[in-house]
């Protein structure tokens, strides 16, 4: 029955969420244009408040879980493990107030409306995998702009995405890399609990449907004082501790 419901309902969801990209694309281009910065991410956000309401047409439930006092005075690093595209509107929305920067694959910056406009213009990181020196100056600017305005960043160590949400081993690269010119930055590891489920039956069509899934921030660690390899451990050991036993095996 869900997969029937799956079937019916994904056509809606396409069709909610295309039209709310199509929709924010001019919003965000006259909210930069009349606004700067300060209008184009207010955009950017009700956008992905928006985006987030999408998945309650598939009878999705999200729980955002964050009864951390973080600092809005300091640049934080976000670590969370990555289980599906869908992950990022709710961490824009939920982590709207830190400023939170993504770092994207440059091909993303073309064609999409509405997300391609805000990885050109919103401040974040766009990185040419096949061309490393590119991503080094691409993740140091993000670090300066990060410690020019108090900015955070949202960083998905396991590299790729996990489609059974098993996880899979953090990697040091970028997150050394902006610690390096950010050294006051705190760590906040994220748990994504679930949204591997949206790929239950397929990569694009059908999505799952009627699903539980959570986004739990977990306690900060301060790195100062510690190697990168050390804090980068703490926090994969703190995601897979959140997680489900069946989700704690690396791949």
């Amino acid at each position: 029955m869900k997969k029937i419901a799956a079937y019916i309902l994904t056509p809606i969801h396409y069709l909610y969420f295309g039209l709310l990209l199509i929709i924010f694309h001019p919003i965000q281009w006259l909210a930069l244009k009349i606004g700067g910065y300060s209008a184009h991410k207010k955009s950017v956000d009700i956008l992905n408040f928006f985006l987030v309401t999408t998945y309650y047409v598939l009878g999705d439930r999200i729980d955002f879980i964050n009864n951390q006092p973080l600092p809005i005075d300091r640049p934080i690093i976000f670590i969370a493990n990555h289980q599906a595209m869908y992950d990022i509107p709710p961490l824009i929305w939920f982590l709207r107030k830190y400023h939170a920067k993504f770092i994207s694959k440059i091909e993303l910056t073309k064609g999409i409306p509405s997300i391609s406009f805000n990885l050109k213009y919103g401040g974040g990181a766009n990185i040419d995998r096949k061309d490393s020196k590119q991503s080094i100056a691409e993740i140091l600017k993000l670090a300066k702009r990060m410690k020019d305005n108090c900015w955070s960043t949202v960083i998905f160590p396991e590299g790729t995405r996990s489609r059974t949400g098993e996880l899979k081993t953090f990697a040091v690269g970028g997150i050394a890399t902006i610690l390096k010119k950010v050294p006051e930055a705190l760590i906040v590891p994220i748990a994504i609990n679930g949204s591997w489920k949206f790929h239950r039956y397929s990569s694009s069509f059908p999505l799952g449907v009627f699903e539980k899934m959570t986004w739990t921030v977990l306690n900060p660690i301060e790195p100062s004082g510690k190697a990168i390899e050390e804090v980068i451990a703490e926090a994969e050991e703190a995601v897979r501790a959140a997680l489900p036993a069946g989700q704690k095996t690396s791949i």
